[in-house]
């Protein structure tokens, strides 16, 4: 089974996610369904996500700060609010073919995910809420490219 998301995963588990990520809030709240869906936040696995941080905040003068609640989480933020762009995430790489993986966000994960199933793909780890942020699945693509739909949505529980 190809590698998700673990930290995004415990956080569908049942813990509260109080601002796990605002890029992700804000490009859902101008997303309309006859538009297309567009990837709004995407995860880098790091062996050590504080050496990681150094390096993007060294380099591309990123601004990263861990997240409050209860899983190693470090939330990028690549960019102001308002200019092109995504933010982001570093979190601890699970298994060494971890890769990054980007997450598009979708009107219904639900409807996404057969529509994912009818052209090819796979759903890796089924719909489940994000406390406070949304609902989730992890998808693989015709060529095993690992992918997060994401349904937002507060009351999330």
């Amino acid at each position: 089974m190809p590698v998700f998301s673990a930290a995004l995963a415990r956080l569908v588990n049942g813990s509260r996610s109080k601002g796990i990520s605002s890029s992700v809030t804000k490009a859902f709240k101008n997303f309309k369904e006859d538009k297309m869906s567009r990837i709004v936040h995407f995860e880098l696995p790091a062996d050590d996500p504080k050496r990681a941080k150094a390096f993007y905040e060294k380099v591309f003068g990123w601004s990263i700060t861990k997240w409050e609640g209860p899983t190693d989480y470090w939330l990028v933020a690549t960019g102001p609010d308002g200019e092109p762009g995504i933010n982001g995430a570093i979190l601890p790489r699970v298994m060494p073919e971890q890769v990054t993986t980007n997450t598009i966000s979708v009107v219904s994960v639900d409807d996404f995910t057969k529509k994912i199933v009818d052209a090819g793909g796979n759903v890796m780890m089924p719909k489940r809420a994000v406390p406070g942020q949304g609902y989730l699945a992890y998808c693989t693509d015709t060529e095993g490219n690992v992918f997060g739909v994401m349904e937002m949505d507060p009351t999330a529980k």
